[in-house]
């Protein structure tokens, strides 16, 4: 299997999807690929170090989770090989960057941001801009001629087939209260090495996100201070979304956007699924309503 998450930030993943990739590489072994594409350079998120000494710090607190969590990742450029500084407006070469990235891995599942269905939700810009990147390549993965001009082959006339992957939605906590999920893995048994990587990225969780403070989150002077911040956090996503109080959650819900799945393909790929009988038949009614 391989999964691929698509994300703004250095730093996003850990937050949403660490946990099930986590679950995976247990469960398959040498059997999982997962890669993280980061699309910003890093630059912007922090008050009081310069754009270029935070690019590197944070490049190098993500490439130090990716060693914890035994994934790949990567930093999506533009096709003339520069990085994307940010993602507030949805580009062409974004848009191209981000088709070329997708066909080049060939993921079974690919990860992202979901869009605001509430127009009172909160929002971060380049997280929406992302998940409306996503959705707007989507058709085009298997389109090999659709951004040739970004990306020219020696001979249009040999052509290789890519597979549209199933594009899920993880949680967005900026968009409190509007979140939804149709599949919720129980991410406790992997919650250690979830606060491992997370707490790799010291400039964000120890600097800049308590002092923009849009996160209740005070500064955490270890490591297990920082396991009781991310229980906090997991605990609050539990009470949004009603799940169990006495377990950790990372949540999805299955888009159009991409190849349609059936209950039974989720359920066996997905580890440690959450199940009750009424998300089990919510969620059978909408996928037999979109591959009708």
């Amino acid at each position: 299997m391989k999964v691929l998450h698509v994300h703004a930030h250095f730093d996003d993943f850990e937050f949403v999807a660490a946990g099930t990739f986590e679950m995976w590489r247990r469960q398959r072994g040498a059997d999982f690929s997962g890669r993280v594409l980061i699309c910003t350079d890093g630059r912007s998120g922090h008050q009081f170090r310069t754009r270029e000494e935070t690019a590197v710090m944070r490049y190098a607190e993500q490439a130090e989770s990716a060693r914890i969590g035994g994934y790949e990742f990567a930093r999506l450029s533009r096709p003339d090989g520069e990085p994307f500084a940010e993602a507030r407006t949805l580009t062409t070469d974004l848009l191209a960057a981000l088709w070329h990235a997708i066909r080049e891995f060939e993921p079974d599942y690919l990860l992202c941001p979901p869009l605001p269905l509430d127009p009172l939700a909160g929002v971060h810009p380049d997280h929406v801009t992302v998940a409306e990147a996503v959705r707007r390549v989507a058709y085009m993965i298997n389109v090999p001629h659709a951004f040739l001009d970004e990306y020219p082959v020696a001979d249009e006339r040999q052509s290789r087939w890519i597979k549209t992957p199933v594009i899920l939605n993880t949680y967005d906590a900026y968009q409190a209260g509007a979140n939804g999920a149709d599949l919720a893995v129980d991410v406790t048994p992997a919650f250690e090495v979830v606060a491992a990587e997370s707490w790799c990225h010291q400039c964000q969780i120890r600097e800049w996100l308590p002092w923009i403070g849009r996160h209740q989150m005070p500064v955490a002077e270890n490591l297990t201070a920082w396991q009781e911040v991310l229980r906090r956090r997991f605990a609050r996503q539990a009470r949004e979304l009603n799940l169990p109080a006495n377990g950790m959650h990372e949540v999805f819900t299955v888009t159009a956007w991409g190849e349609i799945p059936s209950a039974e393909q989720l359920e066996q790929n997905f580890p440690n699924l959450l199940r009750t009988p009424e998300g089990d038949a919510r969620l059978r009614t909408k996928l037999k309503r979109w591959s009708a």
